[in-house]
């Protein structure tokens, strides 16, 4: 609300008049959301006070609201109540109360760090490579940075990435950026304090760890073989730039969102390939959207437990606990459900076809902000379901089930059991 009261402002626009609700409503929930789907266009449509504000927003929303409010009062008063404490592991995902303090001190540190790493990098880069002068240079440096940190997917450039498409010192660093944050705090923060034995790292800092590292090479290896070729997107550059670019592609179609190609001149087989690894995301608790590598790989596990026959899913030798298998299957669940009505909704709204459809309702729901071109000719209706999307993508699916649902009580009572036939 106070994103969209902002860019409601005239001096939020390059014209100076007024930005439609809607649209401010749009763009505001999308940078709050660190989504990044846009109906105009950032780098003609919005002032520079416009592009601060989107800036402050997609900050704020990776950062985490409730993450963000309490770091502030930790620095300041340099005490946290117990309350708050667990507000925040909740948020954060911290396994542990003791845990909270150092994920919290680990979000801010490792934020500024590499935010002004590779805002610094760009900055060099784009005044030496491209001439731009030393302000608009750090302008476009800092966003760059900020927005690739945080998954965002907001670029200052009308054509996003694909005037870089060439320049692995724009792409790798941007690249890095998006990994160390899809990561999750939690992660990193184990990463940073038990790096010399990772043998004592946790269950989900392993599953973490390996799903962004198969899925990683799994979407490399998959946009190379279907884009090769293409005339649309790879077909002119040669082979190093393929690999980069199909490459930078796995790494931002999984939360960030950028784009060095016309996403809308991919191949069918790529799309269908990005719709997956979008509606995967990345690591819990970090700026990443969709339902998690940790969920999908736990579905995984408890398949592959079923079929060996165990009463236990394990991993790592570990058990999992009921409730994680449980949230896990409540999760996938509810994102496939609501994908799918939003998606049948639209199409009754739309005359574009179901792939290009498909791919913006999940890239609007894992808060990813890729696009094959159609959310500015979206109908007034088929915007506000992106909208919806993006805010329920980002709090999340059970957050979103358990606020609507009524209250919670205790049962005195169970029913008799029964066993159903399954498959």
């Amino acid at each position: 609300m106070l994103g969209t009261a902002l860019l409601s402002l005239p001096w939020a626009t390059a014209t100076g008049d007024p930005a439609p609700l809607l649209t401010a409503l749009f763009t505001a929930t999308s940078a709050t959301c660190v989504t990044g789907l846009i109906t105009v266009d950032t780098a003609t449509y919005w002032s520079l006070f416009g592009q601060v504000v989107i800036l402050g927003l997609f900050q704020v929303g990776g950062f985490g609201i409730m993450t963000g409010a309490t770091l502030l009062g930790l620095l300041i008063s340099r005490r946290m109540k117990l309350g708050r404490r667990l507000i925040v592991q909740a948020e954060t995902k911290s396994l542990q109360l003791v845990d909270v303090k150092g994920v919290l001190m680990t979000i801010l540190w490792v934020t500024l760090t590499f935010e002004l790493a590779v805002a610094v990098i760009l900055t060099f880069r784009f005044h030496f490579g491209y001439g731009e002068p030393w302000g608009v240079a750090a302008w476009h440096g800092v966003f760059h940075s900020v927005s690739a940190f945080n998954n965002a997917g907001f670029s200052t450039f009308t054509d996003n990435l694909m005037g870089f498409a060439l320049d692995p010192l724009v792409l790798f660093p941007l690249c890095a950026a998006v990994i160390v944050s899809g990561l999750g705090f939690p992660v990193i923060n184990e990463l940073l304090t038990e790096w010399r034995t990772p043998e004592r790292w946790s269950i989900h800092a392993k599953l973490t760890l390996l799903g962004t590292g198969g899925l990683l090479v799994l979407g490399f290896l998959g946009v190379a073989v279907a884009e090769w070729n293409n005339v649309g997107t790879f077909s002119d550059m040669s082979a190093p730039a393929k690999m980069l670019n199909a490459f930078t592609h796995s790494v931002v179609s999984r939360t960030a969102g950028f784009n060095t190609v016309d996403v809308g001149q991919m191949r069918p087989e790529t799309l269908f390939l990005t719709d997956g690894l979008m509606l995967i995301g990345g690591g819990s608790a970090g700026t990443a959207g969709g339902i998690k590598v940790t969920t999908f790989l736990l579905l995984g596990v408890i398949v592959w437990a079923e079929v060996r026959g165990r009463s236990d899913v394990t991993a790592f030798r570990r058990r999992i606990c009921p409730d994680a298998q449980r949230q896990a299957l409540a999760v996938v669940l509810l994102a496939v459900g609501l994908v799918g009505v939003s998606t049948l909704a639209i199409l009754s709204l739309t005359m574009h076809p179901l792939e290009k459809v498909l791919f913006e309702v999940v890239s609007a729901f894992a808060t990813v902000g890729m696009s094959t071109g159609i959310t500015a000719s979206l109908p007034p209706t088929a915007q506000l379901i992106l909208i919806g999307l993006m805010f329920v993508g980002r709090v999340g699916t059970i957050t979103v089930a358990a606020a609507m649902a009524l209250r919670a009580r205790h049962v005195p009572y169970r029913y008799p059991q029964e066993r159903p036939i399954v498959g």
